[in-house]
């Protein structure tokens, strides 16, 4: 039987923050400070994070994105 003064093990095993590599708070979740936390934001809102798109894919309606539809 465990006593009172035994470790706890940890569900799984904590995540290093994407920013610095440091251990993350739960707080600022997944990252480890408010500091990392606005430099995320902060490349994403001056669009450093972009989803390459090719000239040549099509829109739903089989149209492809780069020509104009003409009526």
């Amino acid at each position: 039987m465990s006593g009172p003064t035994d470790k706890v093990t940890p569900l799984r095993p904590r995540r290093a923050c994407p920013e610095c590599g440091r251990p993350t708070e739960r707080a600022t979740y997944p990252f480890c400070s408010t500091r990392c936390k606005d430099i995320d934001l902060n490349r994403w809102l001056s669009g450093a994070y972009v989803i390459p798109a090719r000239d040549d894919e099509q829109d739903e309606d089989g149209i492809p994105s780069n020509q104009d539809s003409e009526s």
